[in-house]
C-alpha cells in the first residue's frame, strides 16, 4: 500500500521487451536507503515488485497485464518516472491509501497556470470516472491529488508548486496519457452495495443494522 506522497523520481536505464511482457531498470537515489528484492515499489503509480538490485538501480517485471492496462508500456530510457516505496507501518501517512493497482489511464486534454498553481484536465472514460469525485482523491501517475472540478468526461487538478518540482507530471504536456487510480473506497461501498434497489429498510435489517420491531 502507497499514500501518493511521491519520495522521489527516478531515470529508466533500460527496457527489455518480450512478446508480451518487459523487463524495466530504473535508476534513482533515496528508495535505495533499505530497498531489497521483494520489496514493492509504486512506478508512475503501478506497483511493481524489485527483482534485483545493482548499485542504485533495480529492475521489475511487467506482465502483459499491466502493460494492457497503463502507460508502462510507452517508457523508453531515459524517461523519468515517480517513485515511492510502499508505506511503513506507524509511518506518516499524508496522501489517501493508494494501492498501485491503476484503474486504466487518462489523457492530459489541457494545462492552464493560474498565479502558483497549474490546473491540469484529464479526459478519462466513463468506467473511471464514475468514482471521481469533487474534492475526493485520485492518484495520477501515483501522486495523490485533491478533484477540484468534475465534468461527464474529465475531471481537473490544481497542482501546487511543490508537487510540480518533486514530480513528473510537470514535464506532461497536451495528449500525454497517465495512469488514473480511483479512490478504493468509493469501489468497495458501490460493490457491496445491494442492486438495483439500494440501501432499504430490508437490506438494514438482514444485516443487523436494524431490529424487527423497526421495519
Amino acid at each position: 500500500m502507497f499514500t501518493g506522497i511521491i519520495e522521489e523520481t527516478g531515470t529508466v536505464k533500460a527496457v527489455k521487451r518480450g512478446a508480451k511482457s518487459a523487463v524495466l531498470s530504473i535508476g534513482a537515489a533515496l528508495i535505495f536507503s533499505d530497498l531489497k528484492p521483494g520489496d514493492s515499489v509504486s512506478t508512475n503509480g503501478v506497483c511493481l515488485t524489485v527483482a534485483s538490485i545493482a548499485g542504485n538501480c533495480f529492475t521489475a517485471d511487467v506482465m502483459n497485464e499491466t502493460l494492457s492496462r497503463s502507460s508502462l508500456g510507452g517508457l523508453n530510457v531515459g524517461g523519468r518516472v515517480n517513485l515511492e516505496r510502499a508505506a511503513p507501518v506507524g509511518g506518516r501517512f499524508g496522501g489517501h491509501i493508494v494501492t498501485g493497482h491503476i484503474d486504466g489511464t487518462g489523457t492530459i486534454a489541457n494545462i492552464k497556470k493560474e498565479d502558483i498553481a497549474i490546473w491540469y484536465t484529464i479526459r478519462a472514460e466513463s468506467k473511471i470516472m464514475r468514482y471521481i469525485v469533487e474534492k475526493g482523491s485520485v492518484a495520477i501517475d501515483g501522486i495523490s491529488l485533491t478533484v477540484a472540478k468534475v465534468l461527464k468526461d474529465s475531471f481537473s487538478v490544481s497542482i501546487i508548486p511543490h508537487t510540480a518540482k518533486e514530480t513528473v507530471i510537470s514535464e506532461k504536456t497536451v495528449g500525454s496519457v497517465v495512469n488514473l487510480e480511483n479512490d478504493i473506497i468509493g469501489k468497495y461501498i458501490e460493490k457491496f452495495m445491494p442492486a438495483p434497489q439500494g440501501i432499504t429498510k430490508g437490506f438494514l435489517f438482514e444485516n443487523n443494522f436494524i431490529g424487527d420491531s423497526n421495519v
